[in-house]
């Protein structure tokens, strides 16, 4: 499916769009946790959206870094003790930042799995640069040399069960998003609050079904 330029572009303008939405968020947050957790988010959209274009591969490791240490810090706000409330709260508020952890773990996974097809390009099998990450994909699938299986083995079996799980995780925030729209027009006056709380579950289920789509892609 992203041999078609058309969805290529649309995953990156959502992510894009998602990203300017979470540092608007950041910004106008008054809580310096939260700031930081909406500005997480917002790179690792703009992240992502590279990895559809495989743009700046050189600094691989470097992103591999970033959202492997965002997803240490939302791991430790989900075990944090209760008595420190500028982190996560409530059994809702930690099993949302586990969430928000292997997204961001999944993102770092997903940045290393993109960093093998790279890797290849010294042995000739993928062009170094100006290659976006779906032809990169079957570029390297069509490799025959053993090196490259040895190295990618693994890797559809977990595209696989990642896209599963981001799938899955797609449905539940798609259903919440109906169930506080359903809740809205039963309340009107609560209308402010659900409002900025459907908007977080949608974003949620953009994000969850974007992961899912380029993890599936990996899976090809």
């Amino acid at each position: 499916m992203f041999d078609i330029p058309a969805i290529t572009w649309s995953l990156t303008a959502v992510l894009l769009l998602s990203g300017s939405y979470q540092v608007r968020q950041a910004i106008r947050s008054q809580q310096r946790t939260d700031r930081v957790n909406k500005s997480l988010h917002a790179l690792m959209n703009i992240l992502m959206a590279a990895m559809l274009w495989n743009l700046v591969p050189s600094t691989m490791l470097a992103q591999i870094a970033v959202l492997a240490g965002a997803a240490l810090w939302f791991v430790i706000q989900a075990v944090a003790r209760p008595e420190f409330k500028t982190l996560c709260a409530g059994s809702q508020g930690r099993l949302k930042c586990a969430y928000h952890s292997l997204t961001m773990a999944g993102a770092a996974l997903m940045a290393a799995m993109m960093g093998q097809m790279t890797t290849t390009a010294g042995h000739g099998i993928v062009p170094a640069g100006g290659m976006s990450m779906p032809h990169a994909h079957h570029a390297m699938t069509a490799a025959t040399p053993s090196t490259a299986a040895a190295t990618v083995d693994h890797s559809p079996d977990l595209a696989i069960l990642l896209t599963a799980f981001f799938g899955a995780a797609a449905v539940v925030f798609l259903i919440l998003l109906l169930r506080s729209r359903v809740a809205t027009t039963t309340l009107g006056h609560a209308a402010g609050p659900r409002r900025s709380v459907r908007a977080e579950h949608g974003l949620e289920a953009l994000g969850a079904a974007v992961m899912a789509l380029m993890f599936a892609t990996m899976a090809a």
